[in-house]
């Protein structure tokens, strides 16, 4: 339909997709251009379809997650706007999320009628965010005097280790034979460290343990 808002539905789980879906094409204004089950997958069909709107699972299979995708998306894309359908309101997806360029997050509770409204809304440049995570972000702003972060009192003596190693240019298969733990727990690390320091991605995280001389070039 000429003039539909256009979106691509973006969740690993097939039944969530379908029933969205289901949803959304009962709209007369909505446009379902495309389905990705992967991060990867997003990319491409964003690249193709070029959407009003995506509805972004943050959780997905393979290499890019859903905080990875957002970023690259908006990046090749910035008319695109994102909203965050997940399940999850914790600090460590909130802030990535958005720092990674997701205009609304709200979560899977969400009844159809207030997607729709929401989707309408990001569609206009409008953001949403659930109230939880309305709450999370003033407090964040609130609580911070400053903008300045101590990392030696937020992360753990492990992550450091990970952050150094991150800045040194390790790879996450390197970093876990090097201190002897999983490559799944080096992940874990990384995931932290990003949020803990609100921080994007590991060029982010390496060039600020290089700022902040956590790491240091040998005279």
């Amino acid at each position: 339909m000429d003039g539909a808002i256009t979106i691509l539905l973006v969740d690993d789980h097939q039944v969530v997709r379908q029933g969205v879906r289901a949803f959304l094409d009962t709209q007369p204004d909505f446009s379902v251009v495309g389905e990705a089950e992967s991060g990867e997958q997003a990319l491409q069909q964003a690249d193709e379809c070029v959407p009003d709107v995506i509805l972004m699972d943050l959780v997905l299979p393979g290499e890019i997650d859903g905080v990875e995708a957002t970023r690259q998306i908006k990046k090749h894309s910035p008319r695109t706007q994102v909203v965050v359908l997940t399940s999850y309101h914790d600090d460590e997806f909130i802030f990535p999320a958005i720092k990674a360029g997701a205009l609304s997050y709200v979560l899977k509770d969400i009844g159809p009628e207030e997607l729709a409204s929401v989707i309408r809304k990001a569609s206009q440049g409008e953001a949403v965010l659930h109230p939880r995570v309305a709450a999370r972000l003033i407090q964040e702003i609130q609580g911070r005097e400053d903008f300045s972060i101590n990392p030696f009192n937020e992360l753990s003596e492990r992550e450091m280790e990970v952050l150094r190693l991150i800045a040194a240019g390790s790879s996450n298969a390197a970093i876990a034979e090097q201190l002897v733990i999983s490559e799944k727990t080096v992940k874990g690390h990384v995931s932290n460290i990003l949020s803990k320091l609100h921080l994007v991605d590991r060029t982010q995280a390496a060039v600020y343990a290089w700022r902040e001389g956590i790491v240091r070039r040998d005279p």
